[in-house]
């Protein structure tokens, strides 16, 4: 998306509060994310995340700016604050924009795989409803996302200090290279005929010149499932020979099902997102009370062994947590279940 000369460039809010840096959240090819915190009037600490970008790729963040303010409000999205992108300067005197949005204290998908290992099909089921239910808000928008990856999609705990419950809401975030469905994406070229990042890209987007559709995003969600077993680099040699990556034999039936409806080779075929929210894998036994809104939405959950700490705090040391069903039967069968102890006498020396 080409800069407009007759937009007016962002300026500083007088009344915005005074932001504190916290540190550095990760830098990308567009720029960096560092945390800010400040004091709110009642004496507590509000943290938010910060996209920062020099002017040489103030169209990346002008662009995704528009898109997110038009999905505020939005499930499965990540919320941005304030109406309009800040100005300001770095350290080295250079002006660069900001974007201040919601802070996923969780990080990211891809951190949280790598701390858990190996996720229960119940809360991949979770998890992929809420990616589904973010797509269905971009794509009702007219969007396509062209960079559906664990690294754009975030976590944000939810605690309940009455039981020591965790629960997580996961949101999409990084819409710096979304389009509207039907354009051609500026970023393909013939050399390097990739929008967004290519392990995660679908073969028409490579074959047919960069013209983006919605179901692109739904290849891309069909190679993120963890439990796919299959390497980066292996999805971009069969993404470069046009062949869908291989689904291992360990992966259950129903997410083999919905994960070949994802690579159909036929871009029509695979459905949209508010049809996949509907697949026989990700209802179960769930009731969907509005499948045109996404369905119902529910959060991954787990139970921590001590007492989280405030959420106006930033934890130093990420948390071990043990996933379990989300369901409030289940957790209140537990609580109410007496515990049995065994007294074992010392050791000698």
């Amino acid at each position: 998306m080409r800069l407009n000369p007759n937009v007016q460039k962002p300026e500083m809010h007088k009344n915005t509060p005074e932001m504190n840096f916290v540190k550095s959240l990760g830098k990308g090819a567009y720029g960096s994310v560092d945390l800010y915190g400040y004091t709110k009037d009642d004496g507590t600490m509000f943290y938010t995340a910060v996209k920062i970008s020099d002017h040489q790729n103030y169209d990346s963040v002008d662009t995704e700016f528009r898109i997110l303010s038009e999905l505020r409000g939005c499930p499965g999205i990540v919320q941005l604050f304030g109406n309009s992108l800040l100005q300001g300067i770095d350290f080295n005197g250079t002006k660069v924009y900001k974007m201040a949005m919601e802070y996923a204290a969780a990080g990211t998908l891809t951190s949280f795989i790598r701390r858990n290992r190996k996720l229960s099909d119940s809360v991949i089921r979770d998890f992929t409803r809420a990616i589904l239910q973010g797509l269905v808000s971009i794509h009702s928008h007219g969007y396509v996302h062209c960079d559906l990856k664990p690294d754009n999609l975030l976590l944000f705990p939810r605690y309940d200090e009455g039981t020591w419950y965790c629960s997580y809401e996961l949101k999409i975030s990084d819409f710096g290279l979304s389009i509207k469905a039907g354009d051609k994406s500026d970023c393909w070229e013939t050399d390097s005929p990739f929008v967004g990042t290519h392990a995660y890209m679908s073969p028409e987007s490579v074959r047919d010149g960069g013209t983006v559709d919605k179901t692109l995003d739904l290849w891309s969600l069909g190679c993120i499932h963890p439990w796919s077993g299959v390497s980066v680099d292996d999805l971009k040699l069969r993404l470069l020979d046009e062949n869908a990556p291989e689904i291992p034999e360990t992966v259950p039936c129903g997410a083999r099902q919905f994960m070949e409806k994802c690579f159909a080779r036929k871009p029509e075929e695979r459905g949209s997102a508010s049809e996949l929210l509907l697949h026989p894998f990700l209802i179960g036994d769930q009731r969907i009370v509005d499948a045109g809104a996404g369905g119902e939405r529910r959060r991954v959950g787990s139970r921590i062994r001590k007492s989280p700490p405030k959420l106006d705090g930033i934890t130093k040391a990420p948390l071990k947590l043990k996933i379990i069903s989300s369901k409030a039967s289940q957790i209140k069968r537990m609580s109410n279940k007496p515990l049995k102890l065994r007294i074992l006498p010392p050791r000698s020396a």
